[in-house]
């Protein structure tokens, strides 16, 4: 698919601000007063950009409000309210510990839900869409949850735990390259079931449907080159696990080390995010001879 940088930047940012509000919720780290400030401000500013990058690729963002109504059969929905919630949860929270010097370790504990609630339901949008088999997964939602969870660590400063949670994620990851690579073809969805003609015989492409693009060819039909992704693959793993582990137990400052080690990491879930879209082999390319 298209992989269009405001989603890219969408589930990046919102991903690794709602990992740290969701450690923030549980006492990691235990701040308070300006401290405790600054920490929900980089949270909130992560978490709500990437939310607001996200209405760049709606062709009418005016109807975004609409989205909250569909909470019954839209993960888009479900995402909007638990976005919504946890950042009433997790201000709340942070109010009482940045004014009142006040921990209130349930509201957190809530707050912290939410938080992770919400990068579930962002993942299900992408899981739950049967035309696209390399999403069409468990392994997509596990995915979300564990880079956002490793980026949360990393920006809360929890060094050992972050190490445990990158490696954790990186593995996920590379599992799920493994297993993606596979899907469209496991699917059994071949260019004979696309075209429907598939009772007459073997089916290849002779001509284009049209003479020229449409809106599903610009938007669901984008071809990457095997060693491209192979590449960049190294280049996303060696950023968002290998560089960060490595800045993590250097003899180097410790805050500055965490500071690049999660700038690292944030380049490097970008530039997954960008293969998790450009991959992503929509069913509708086997109609137009592409897959």
């Amino acid at each position: 698919m298209h992989p269009a940088p405001s989603v890219i930047l969408f589930t990046t940012l919102s991903g690794i601000g709602f990992g740290l509000l969701a450690f923030l919720g549980l006492g990691l780290p235990l701040v308070t007063g300006w401290l405790a400030f600054a920490f929900f401000a980089v949270a909130y500013l992560l978490a709500v950009g990437g939310l607001l990058a996200s209405t760049f690729h709606l062709g009418h963002p005016e109807r975004a409000l609409k989205a909250f109504s569909q909470w019954q059969t839209s993960w888009l929905s479900r995402e909007a309210w638990a976005a919504v919630g946890a950042l009433v949860v997790m201000g709340i929270y942070g109010a009482g510990l940045v004014f009142l010097d006040l921990r209130m370790p349930i509201l957190g504990q809530i707050g912290a839900a939410l938080s992770l609630a919400t990068v579930y339901c962002t993942s299900m949008i992408y899981a739950q869409l049967k035309t696209v088999p390399r999403w069409n997964m468990p392994l997509t939602p596990v995915l979300f949850v564990s880079l956002s969870l490793a980026g949360g660590a990393l920006l809360a400063g929890a060094g050992f735990l972050a190490l445990i949670l990158l490696g954790s994620a990186g593995c996920v990851q590379i599992v799920y390259w493994v297993v993606g690579d596979t899907r469209l073809k496991r699917s059994g969805t071949t260019i004979e079931s696309a075209t429907g003609l598939g009772h007459i015989g073997s089916v290849r492409a002779f001509e284009p449907p049209h003479t020229g693009t449409n809106y599903l060819m610009s938007e669901f039909i984008h071809v990457v080159g095997r060693k491209h992704a192979a590449k960049l693959r190294i280049i996303a793993l060696g950023l968002m696990v290998l560089a960060p582990v490595i800045l993590i137990m250097s003899p180097f400052n410790y805050v500055l080390a965490l500071f690049l080690a999660a700038a690292a990491h944030l380049a490097g879930v970008c530039v997954s995010r960008w293969l998790f879209f450009a991959q992503a082999e929509h069913v509708v390319g086997l109609y137009y001879g592409k897959r």
